[in-house]
């Protein structure tokens, strides 16, 4: 049998809480270390600390009496500590021979436990039994696995914990950490606005937390860890300060100087949902859908892959010189604990050259292509590839290229009517794109003059659609439309995922299914 409750998985599963004690620990671990912890550091010193709080437990009982194992002798008199009933300790009182077939002769002990609580136990027993153990000689020691079980109940553990600490009024969180209020190192307001002068001196940032503590005049003696936890969390309740770094670092940056495009959602990608019947959309409309993959559709995120990702460029993002956090490349793009916006190196995969990116997980993007964009000459529909390196804030973009050659391509201008006509013109191409998606605009001045408010659009959207519906017919010999172009050539104009499109084509019966995903004015 085991020797300890804390070798067995019930002890940290179906027993298990945070109790006061532990909490009391947990802050004693904070006054005596002065370094904040995360919650996996608390876990793991919290396992450390209940096994040796039942080695100390066990050392204590043992003390008061011998181990019970059925093959020994004991006497009358004798006090017996006994593991299988939680180390509860007995008095034996009286004992008798015994005999059982299966096990011979024996001695029955008559063990009292409290008044009235008498129970009978064999000794001398001659064959195996199970609650025969190997007990330590030194309890000091303990034959429990501490790494082991961190491993396999370490996680559950420290989610336990943050539920726990989230209730303590003293206790303070920030990047992953735990600290407590009542400890914080005093940094005020002419630290923070020293702190706010340095960022500015280095163009709004980033900067590491140390480089900033370096000009700051905080306690010496006090241990660096903390300080440094201390300037982040008081930086971090100044609405000046910006906190812009990948999980696991910590980086500053002065809101004033962040990108317009990056403390504001750019017009372009601003969306009011539209409600739609999702039952209308076919099978071969959900596939196209998920093709698009537009970040507005919530679609579910698939397998994580280690390799590129490629998609096809919209107008939106083209003109807000973003990317979309769509469905398979969010999980391209580091994360932060509390930081709504996070810091990214982009690299030119054409050029090498390195950009500032911005992921702006809140509103699904990824903010500062416009240069690469434009340095590129890329299209509306071009595929751009996005890859990770090995470092998780930097990431790869890129695109397939080749010698720039004429192409037909549709081209969106605006006509007398103000609104959005298109036209087939040739034009010098360098990049492979999608030729559904695809189209031009030279005078995006005045298409930008057209483009709706989505919380006030001048018209509903399947009027829009009829009107673009029937501009893109002109160019077909058959006068019909790919459902794909469409959802293409209305985000020109006003900012929409696939599903509602598609659902107004099934819905309206203006809009005629001519077979596969083609479609045209009825």
């Amino acid at each position: 049998m085991q020797l300890y409750q804390v070798d067995s998985e019930q002890y940290w599963t179906e027993d298990f809480s945070i109790t006061d004690g532990d909490i009391e620990f947990v802050f004693n671990l904070f006054l005596e270390e002065e370094k904040p912890l995360s919650s996996r550091e608390i876990a793991r010193r919290l396992i450390q600390h209940r096994v040796e709080q039942e080695i100390q437990q066990l050392r204590r009982q043992i003390e008061r009496g011998a181990i019970y194992q059925p093959r020994n002798t004991y006497s009358v008199g004798q006090v017996l500590v006994f593991p299988a009933l939680n180390y509860r300790h007995g008095e034996v009182i009286a004992e008798r021979p015994g005999y059982n077939p299966e096990h011979g002769e024996f001695t029955v002990l008559k063990v009292q436990f409290a008044p009235g609580k008498v129970r009978e136990f064999a000794s001398a027993l001659q064959t195996p039994h199970v609650l025969n153990i190997d007990a330590p000689t030194d309890l000091a020691v303990p034959s429990v696995d501490v790494n082991t079980l961190f491993e396999q109940y370490g996680d559950d553990i420290a989610y336990l914990l943050e539920q726990r600490l989230e209730q303590e009024e003293d206790a303070v969180y920030f990047a992953g950490r735990w600290f407590l209020r009542s400890l914080l190192v005093d940094v005020g307001l002419a630290n923070r606005n020293l702190a706010e002068a340095v960022l500015v001196v280095h163009n709004g940032g980033p900067l590491a937390t140390a480089d900033i503590m370096r000009e700051l005049d905080l306690p010496a003696e006090v241990n660096p860890r903390l300080q440094a936890f201390s300037l982040d969390y008081a930086l971090f309740h100044d609405e000046r300060f910006d906190e812009v770094g990948p999980a696991g670092q910590v980086l500053w940056f002065l809101k004033e100087l962040e990108p317009e495009g990056v403390t504001t959602v750019p017009q372009h990608l601003r969306y009011v949902p539209i409600e739609y019947d999702r039952s209308l959309l076919t099978d071969e409309l959900l596939a196209l859908e998920q093709e698009i993959d537009d970040e507005l559709s919530n679609l579910r995120t698939p397998p994580k892959t280690d390799g590129p990702v490629t998609i096809s460029l919209n107008f939106p993002h083209r003109r807000a010189g973003t990317l979309p956090l769509n469905s398979q490349l969010r999980q391209l793009f580091p994360t932060a604990y509390e930081a709504p916006r996070v810091l990214v190196v982009l690299i030119d995969g054409q050029t090498g050259e390195e950009m500032n990116g911005w992921v702006v997980r809140e509103h699904r993007y990824v903010y500062g292509l416009s240069d690469f964009y434009r340095r590129h000459k890329l299209p509306v529909g071009a595929y751009i590839t996005v890859e990770r390196t090995d470092d998780p804030a930097r990431v790869m973009v890129n695109f397939r290229g080749y010698r720039p050659r004429t192409e037909w391509v549709r081209l969106a201008y605006v006509g007398d009517d103000n609104r959005l006509h298109l036209d087939s013109q040739k034009r010098l191409i360098g990049a492979e794109y999608d030729e559904l998606m695809a189209l031009g605009a030279e005078d995006l001045k005045a298409i930008d003059s057209i483009w709706m408010d989505p919380a006030n659009p001048r018209e509903p959207l399947h009027e829009t659609m009829r009107h673009l519906m029937s501009a893109l017919a002109r160019l077909s010999p058959q006068r019909t439309v790919h459902a794909k172009t469409l959802y293409s050539v209305v985000n020109v104009v006003r900012r929409c995922p696939p599903g509602p499109i598609f659902a107004a084509l099934v819905a309206y019966p203006e809009f005629e299914h001519v077979g596969g995903p083609y479609w045209r004015l009825g």
